[in-house]
């Protein structure tokens, strides 16, 4: 005999005459299941009783599986809540709910749960129990918690016989995703799709399908019911390929939309212990590659990753580096001084341009110092006041200490040019200058970029200072001294700012944490203000 019916016998003791008990009517307890709600939302498990009837001098006993009849999510007995056994990560989230609006609640016989702030602990079967002096039911209702994941991320390797290797990634959902291909024309079967889950119970999946190229190709990824996330790579011609060379022709994108806040320290370190995966690998560009982070046998040429911790340990070497001033009367340019914190650079609206309306080495300005060695880290500032984000820039290193004043001198990684550019035309849209190009989709141009100089290592890496995320790295053959490179493009009314930190600010990989996480939020706070024009 279970402990249900053990306490149906003790309250029918209770309803003899000599107890002068009141006879209740016979009911059916009914629900209405599934019920499905996204993670950190309020869930109410509906159910009431049959015929409708008040429930205020029953027992409503909800709990979960057969063995937790004990130790209930809730317990309303005796006209009260009793909450000494309660199970104890429902503490303070449950209360009865309505159904629906005009339910009536309790006194119509309304005994449906409230459960607020779900968890994906909450996941599984409740059962609903309502026993009266003479009858009593159960009906189980099974509770189902979402998380949507971050949006695809794409990458693609050219293979032999004009094949693509298309890989797609994407994290942090619940339950399994439902993944997808398909380019312009029809759907793309893969039969490469695997699943992984972190200890905080949220789902990976990644595919791969190997394609001819197309104008094209969409990898979309989402839960059953549910608008899924999608990202697009659009493929761009190469040239072809040598003999004896590495992969001629690397691309990869990113379209990020969801919120990336709220998803707790376990799932920010999934995604750092990720990230310090590496693949050294036979696909780099001549003279640089793209630094992935790939799982075992994944064809994944690169990723972006949610590397706070990386970018507060590359701020500790940050560098004032300021710009050198040649003369070139096709941009303008200021130094710090005692009215003015920062260098500030923009082309010369007032010049004419021989190269027209391209941006090439006419405009680019070498940094000083140059580096030899060690690791250094600075920050430039793409925002000014009251006008529009610029959209016109290089970001990066050279080894040239003069830079060709030639329009048509290709500034590439094979060249001694290693930098992030915008691509003006493309507004979800950033470029390295690899050989042959490679190109990266995002859904907001960064604000300000923070520049990492590995030099032992030979390794750049590019960072969106706001959002605390990589943004790329490059792993480069430096050959000698090599120093920072700016150029302000042409066609924007924005001025490229390289912030400037106070000695006293600046660290040799000695600063506290808070202190360094200050001095990153002074420079945010800097970019707000209005700035001298130049």
């Amino acid at each position: 005999m279970d402990n249900r019916m053990i306490h149906f016998y003790f309250l029918a003791l209770l309803s003899s005459p000599c107890c002068l008990a009141p006879v209740s009517e016979t009911f059916t307890v009914s629900v209405k299941s599934p019920v499905s709600v996204q993670r950190g939302q309020t869930a109410t498990l509906p159910c009431w009783l049959t015929p409708s009837q008040s429930a205020e001098d029953m027992e409503v006993r909800w709990y979960q599986g057969s063995d937790e009849f004990d130790t209930p999510v809730l317990l309303y007995q005796a006209r009260a809540f009793h909450y000494s056994s309660q199970k104890a990560s429902y503490a303070g989230r449950v209360s009865f709910g309505l159904k629906e609006e005009t339910s009536g609640g309790l006194k119509a016989g309304d005994v449906s749960l409230k459960l607020e702030n779900v968890t994906i602990e909450d996941v599984g079967k409740y059962i609903c129990y309502v026993s009266s002096s003479d009858d009593y039911d159960s009906a189980s209702i099974s509770l189902s918690v979402t998380e949507t994941g971050r949006s695809p991320l794409l990458s693609a390797v050219m293979k032999d016989d004009n094949k693509v290797n298309m890989s797609c990634q994407s994290d942090g959902w619940h339950p399994k995703p439902e993944l997808s291909w398909s380019d312009s024309k029809k759907a793309l079967i893969s039969s490469n799709v695997s699943f992984s889950k972190n200890s905080a119970g949220f789902y990976s999946v990644h595919s791969w399908v190997l394609v001819s190229s197309s104008s094209e190709v969409s990898c979309s990824v989402g839960l059953f019911n549910e608008a899924p996330k999608e990202a697009r790579m659009r493929q761009e011609n190469s040239p072809p390929l040598q003999e004896g060379s590495s992969a001629g022709w690397v691309a990869f994108g990113l379209l990020l939309v969801a919120v990336l806040a709220a998803l707790g320290a376990l799932y920010f370190l999934y995604f750092r212990k990720k990230a310090n995966k590496s693949k050294s690998g036979n696909d780099a560009t001549d003279g640089a590659e793209i630094t992935s982070n790939p799982e075992e046998n994944e064809p994944l040429l690169s990723t972006t990753t949610w590397q706070p911790a990386a970018l507060l340990e590359a701020s500790k070497n940050y560098e004032n580096v300021q710009l050198v001033d040649t003369g070139n009367e096709l941009i303008k340019m200021k130094n710090p001084s005692d009215d003015m914190k920062d260098s500030l650079l923009r082309d010369n609206i007032n010049a004419k341009f021989p190269d027209g309306d391209r941006v090439t080495c006419l405009t680019a300005v070498r940094g000083s110092p140059g580096f030899s060695s060690g690791r250094h880290y600075w920050e430039v500032s793409l925002q000014s006041a009251n006008v529009d984000l610029k959209t016109s820039w290089w970001i990066g290193v050279t080894d040239k200490h003069k830079i060709p004043h030639d329009e048509s001198f290709p500034p590439t990684t094979k060249n001694g040019f290693w930098f992030l550019s915008s691509c003006p035309k493309q507004e979800d849209t950033l470029h390295f200058s690899t050989e042959p190009e490679t190109f990266i989709y995002v859904q907001s141009k960064p604000k300000t970029v923070g520049v990492y100089l590995d030099f032992d290592n030979r390794n750049l890496s590019f960072y969106n200072v706001e959002e605390k995320c990589l943004i790329g790295s490059l792993a480069a053959k430096f050959t000698g001294e090599v120093f920072p490179l700016f150029n302000p493009g042409k066609g924007d009314q924005g001025t490229m700012k390289i912030l400037q930190r106070p000695a006293q600010d600046q660290s040799n990989n000695t600063e506290p944490v808070a202190k360094l996480q200050k001095a990153e939020k002074d420079q945010s706070d800097m970019t707000e203000n209005p700035e001298e024009e130049i």
